[in-house]
């Protein structure tokens, strides 16, 4: 059985890749493909080379070198496709986009810590490399989700085309919050034989939550986006969250420091690590992480303003 899961593992993956070299291959570019890319394709060879050559610290940081190497191949695509990208154009911004996902992560890991949803195994004794591979790895998970969807929304070389516009009204809008404010508390507020259960309530809780607060801020929102007929963005970041979900489970599986999920529902089918329903779970991720670190942005611009008007 474990075997059939596997080659069901492996199937999707190469489906995915096949799927995105193939959509990429057929896309107009407008620049050619940068030394960046050609550098994030050799990491990536040489990591899997060096896994199954069974060099220990390769195996040990598989996954975050797996992801440096993903990044650089990732953004030189879009860079192909579009002209420009995170890397080309705003270093500065990625960067503080990997910074930012460290303590963004950790909310999650905090809630990890009540509801015991997965544990990390073969890690180095040393806390210092430990330290060195949970920074490294929880830095490239915002970039890996927006990276992802840059690149699928470049697919789409046309304007887009405006969809019906859906418009929730302040009533809408504040019902979403205080969802979204049940779905982040009661898994932890719950008994922790309960709260087991309810670790999906958070992959979409913060999304609900803090849209709408964007929104109302007037800056970028997915809710603004539906309201003006906009739906690029949200597509996009679903299939990146797909995308990004794959192969998180395809790489954690073969590193020899990986995560394994305990959460008490379908233990019996796992694709690589994950229970078969978890991978429902990445898309609504992808749109979190993209609400969240909009909210980021939204807190310092009404910080500014703040101390500008008490100035």
């Amino acid at each position: 059985m474990k075997a059939i899961r596997l080659i069901v593992g492996l199937l999707l993956v190469v489906s995915v890749v096949v799927y995105l070299v193939a959509v990429y291959a057929r896309a107009p570019k407008q620049r050619r493909f940068p030394a960046w890319g050609w550098v994030g394709l050799a990491i990536l060879g040489g990591a899997e080379a060096l896994l199954f050559a069974r060099f220990r610290w390769v195996a040990i940081y598989f996954t975050p070198i797996a992801w440096t190497g993903y990044l650089l191949l990732i953004d030189a695509a879009i860079f192909s496709l579009r002209g420009e990208s995170r890397l080309a154009g705003a270093p500065r911004e990625f960067l503080k986009l990997a910074f930012w996902s460290v303590p963004l992560w950790l909310i999650f890991e905090a809630y990890n810590l009540r509801l015991e949803n997965w544990t990390y195994v073969g890690l180095p004794a040393n806390p210092v490399l430990q330290a060195v591979g949970y920074i490294w790895s929880f830095a490239t998970i915002w970039p890996a989700i927006l990276e992802t969807a840059d690149f699928l929304a470049a697919l789409r070389p046309l304007p887009e085309r405006a969809a019906r516009p859906v418009a929730l009204g302040p009533s809408g809008h504040l019902s979403l919050i205080l969802l979204g404010l049940v779905m982040v508390t009661v898994p932890v507020l719950a008994p922790k034989s309960l709260g087991q259960y309810l670790f999906g309530a958070v992959w979409v809780g913060f999304a609900l939550l803090l849209d709408p607060l964007n929104y109302f801020a007037r800056q970028r929102s997915l809710l603004g986006d539906l309201e003006a007929g906009r739906r690029t963005t949200f597509y996009s970041l679903l299939g990146s969250g797909w995308v990004c979900g794959v192969l998180w489970e395809f790489w954690n599986y073969w590193a020899a420091a990986q995560w394994h999920y305990v959460f008490p529902i379908l233990q019996g089918w796992k694709i690589f690590e994950m229970p078969l329903s978890g991978y429902l779970g990445f898309p609504p991720f992808a749109v979190e992480c993209f609400v969240m670190y909009e909210f980021l942005g939204t807190l310092r611009r009404q910080l500014r303003v703040s101390k500008y008007d008490s100035g």
